[in-house]
C-alpha cells in the first residue's frame, strides 16, 4: 500500500507539470512566434520479482517476468517548432521566416535567437527588437529613407528621398540548428544556443533549409487551444485518478490497521 502511495504521488506530481505547460501555452496563444511546449514523460525504476527466462523450477524458467514500477515522472518539455499561421500587417520592420530558421539578436556580448520578427528602428535608425536588442548584422536605416524593401532572400534595400536607385544596407541571414529543439528559452521570445542544440549555422534565407523572409508579416503562436483545452482535459482526469488511487491506498492500510 505504501508503494501505491508513492507512485499514484508521482503520477499527480507529473500531470501537476502537465497543466503548468499548457497553463503556459494558453498564455502565449498571442505571442508573436511562440512555439508550444509538449510535455514528455517516461516511467521510473522498476523492482524486479521474478526476471523473465530466469528459472522457475529445475527443469523451467519464466516465460514472462513480474517487476513493479514505481511511477512515472517529466522527462523534458518540447519545443513543437511547426510554423504559426502568417499575421499580415503591411509594416516594413515587421519580417516573418516562412519555415526553419531564426532572426539572429545581439544582446551584449551574446548572441540570442528569435522567431520574433517586430522589429523597430531606434533614435539612429539602427534596426532592434522591441526590447533594444540589434538586429543582425547590424542594418542602418538612412534618415531620409522613403521607403523599404526585405526580398526572400535577406536582402535590405532603402529607396531614399530624390533617389531612384536603391541603397544596399545589407543582408540578413537565418540560423538555423541540427536540433532546435536543444535550444534554451531565456524570455523576452529569446533563446541560446546549448550543447543539445549544436551551433548555429547561418544560412541566406530560403536556402540550405532555411526558410524565406516575408515582409510585411508576422508569425502567430502555434498553439492551438482546441489540443490544449483537450490536453487540459486529459491531465485533470489522471490527476483525479491518481488522488483516487492513493485514497484507496489509504482505506486499505487502515483496514490492516485496524486488524486485532
Amino acid at each position: 500500500m505504501l508503494r501505491a502511495l508513492n507512485t499514484a504521488a508521482t503520477g499527480m506530481a507529473a500531470q501537476e507539470s502537465q497543466v503548468n505547460t499548457i497553463s503556459n501555452n494558453i498564455a502565449n496563444v498571442n505571442t508573436t512566434g511562440y512555439k508550444a511546449q509538449r510535455t514528455e514523460f517516461e516511467d521510473l525504476l522498476y523492482e524486479t520479482v521474478e526476471e523473465a527466462g530466469g528459472r522457475s523450477s529445475n527443469n523451467t524458467e519464466y516465460t514472462v517476468g513480474h517487476q513493479v514500477g514505481s511511477g512515472a515522472k517529466v522527462s523534458a518539455t518540447r519545443r513543437q517548432h511547426t510554423m504559426g499561421s502568417p499575421q499580415i500587417t503591411n509594416r516594413p520592420y515587421d519580417l516573418m521566416i516562412m519555415g526553419d530558421g531564426f532572426f539572429g539578436v545581439q544582446v551584449g556580448d551574446q548572441i540570442m535567437y528569435t522567431r520574433d520578427g517586430s522589429f523597430t528602428v531606434d533614435a539612429q535608425g539602427v534596426l532592434k527588437t522591441r526590447n533594444g536588442y540589434p538586429l543582425l548584422p547590424g542594418i542602418t536605416i538612412p534618415p531620409n529613407t522613403k521607403s523599404l524593401n526585405v526580398s526572400e532572400g535577406g536582402q535590405v534595400q532603402a529607396y531614399l528621398t530624390n533617389q531612384t536607385a536603391p541603397v544596399e544596407l545589407g543582408v540578413i541571414p537565418v540560423f538555423t540548428f541540427v536540433n532546435p529543439a536543444g535550444l534554451s528559452d531565456k524570455g523576452g521570445n529569446l533563446a541560446v544556443v546549448t550543447t543539445a542544440s549544436g551551433e548555429a549555422i547561418q544560412n541566406i534565407a530560403g536556402t540550405e533549409n532555411s526558410g524565406a523572409i516575408q515582409q510585411g508579416s508576422l508569425e502567430s503562436s502555434n498553439v492551438s487551444i482546441m489540443n490544449e483545452m483537450t490536453n487540459m482535459i486529459k491531465a485533470q482526469r489522471a490527476y483525479e485518478m491518481n488522488s483516487k488511487v492513493m485514497g484507496v491506498a489509504d482505506q486499505m492500510l487502515q483496514t490492516v490497521n485496524n486488524i486485532r
